[in-house]
């Protein structure tokens, strides 16, 4: 395990139990809500899964493992990133807070041993998805959609759920536009996003052409 990692697991015993040892670890570092979010993110992510003929292991351990970079406040995540060699991009310097994707995805894999690729590829694009984008990617990105962390009910959620209906992409696009309409709002545009958005925008095209001949 990297020395970087040290304070925040030195005083845990990890019992082989991965969403204990999850549960445990955010706990610990003052983190009690992200593990409540976290727990309901996996539960979210297992339903969707199973909608969709997703793994529903792999997508429940996603969930479990996307936010435990928040043991690191924004303040250090850069810091934390350079040190574990990860490539920090200029928009993820000027907002820290949205590295925590790629900072979750290499603690997943040093602290909890996570080596199915899938899963740690999820986990590390769960914010701002990404072109290219695997079963598991759009599982994960809907379920922490719809399983948010903050009070009341998302913007978005209703058609979200619509979304749903059509197909997981069409969900995970639904959001991906969502940001886009207000994306002059946003602290900044992850390239990452941009690219998910140019790449998946014929969706809504196809929808709209399709109820033109309905």
């Amino acid at each position: 395990m990297h020395s970087i990692f040290k304070d925040v697991t030195q005083n845990i015993q990890f019992t082989g139990d991965l969403k204990h040892d999850i549960y445990l670890f955010l706990s610990a570092n003052n983190c009690s809500k992200t593990a409540e979010h976290c727990m309901d993110v996996g539960t979210e992510a297992r339903r969707i899964a199973l909608l969709f003929d997703a793994n529903p292991e792999a997508a429940e351990i996603s969930g479990w493992l996307h936010d435990i970079s928040a043991v690191f406040p924004n303040n250090q995540r850069i810091v934390v990133s350079r040190e574990l060699q990860i490539e920090v991009l200029p928009e993820e310097e000027f907002f820290p807070m949205i590295i925590h994707q790629k900072l979750s995805k290499a603690m997943a894999k040093d602290i909890f041993k996570i080596t199915d690729t899938e899963i740690l590829d999820a986990v590390g694009c769960h914010t701002t998805l990404r072109a290219r984008s695997t079963q598991l990617d759009q599982v994960l990105f809907v379920a922490d959609k719809v399983a948010w962390d903050q009070p009341g009910e998302p913007p978005y959620i209703q058609k979200l759920h619509r979304s749903l209906k059509i197909s997981l992409a069409h969900g995970a696009f639904s959001y991906i536009q969502f940001l886009w309409e207000r994306k002059d709002t946003l602290k900044v545009v992850h390239p990452w996003l941009k690219e998910a958005y140019e790449e998946m925008k014929h969706i809504e095209n196809s929808n709209h052409s399709q109820k033109r001949f309905e």
